[in-house]
C-alpha cells in the first residue's frame, strides 16, 4: 500500500492503485500557529503574522504544508515575507522550538506533538487550506489482504 502526505503527492507518484482501490483519504490535517511558550508576541490570528517585527517561517510551496500555507494566506487575501522557507514542517516547527522564529504555520499535530515545547493558535483560515491524507493500494503488492486489512485499520475510527 502507499500512503502520501497530499493528494498532489499521491497524483505525482509513479505507482497506481489497483482497481477498484482508488487513493481514499485515511486522515487530513488543518494548520495551526505555533508561537514560543506563553505566546510572548499577544499572536491571536493569522493578520498578526504580517507584522514586521516578527520572525516567521514557512514550510517551503512545494511541500505540503506550504502549499497549505499559501492557501489560507490567499483565502485571507495576507501577504506575508517569511525569514525563511523551511523544506518540511518539522523544519518549520524547529525554528519555533529554537527560539529563531517567533511562529510558524504548521499541523496542528505537530504542535500538539510538540508538547510544552510551543504553543498553539487557532485560526479560521485555515479551514480553506485542510490537507487530506490519501491511501491506496499498489499493484505490485506482493501482500494484498495484509495491505487491505492495514487500510481498513487507518481508515477506522481506532485508526
Amino acid at each position: 500500500m502507499f500512503a502520501s502526505a497530499s493528494p498532489k503527492t499521491m497524483s505525482s507518484s509513479p505507482t497506481r492503485g489497483t482497481p477498484p482501490a482508488r487513493p481514499r483519504p485515511s486522515s487530513a490535517n488543518q494548520l495551526e500557529i505555533a508561537t514560543l511558550p506563553g505566546n510572548p508576541d499577544k499572536i491571536a490570528s493569522l493578520k498578526d503574522l504580517t507584522d514586521s517585527d516578527l520572525k516567521v517561517v514557512l514550510c517551503d510551496q512545494t511541500v505540503p504544508c506550504g502549499a497549505a500555507a499559501q492557501k489560507a494566506l490567499d483565502a485571507s487575501k495576507l501577504k506575508l515575507t517569511p525569514v525563511s522557507y523551511e523544506e518540511d514542517v518539522k523544519s518549520a516547527l524547529n525554528k519555533v522550538v529554537l527560539k529563531e522564529a517567533d511562529a510558524a504555520l504548521v499541523y496542528k499535530t505537530d504542535v500538539k506533538a510538540a508538547g510544552d515545547k510551543v504553543e498553539g493558535v487557532e485560526f479560521p483560515e485555515s479551514a480553506d487550506a485542510i490537507n487530506g491524507y490519501p491511501i491506496t493500494l499498489l499493484k505490485e503488492s506482493k501482500n494484498t489482504e495484509a495491505a487491505k486489512a492495514f487500510i481498513a485499520l487507518v481508515q477506522s475510527a481506532e485508526g
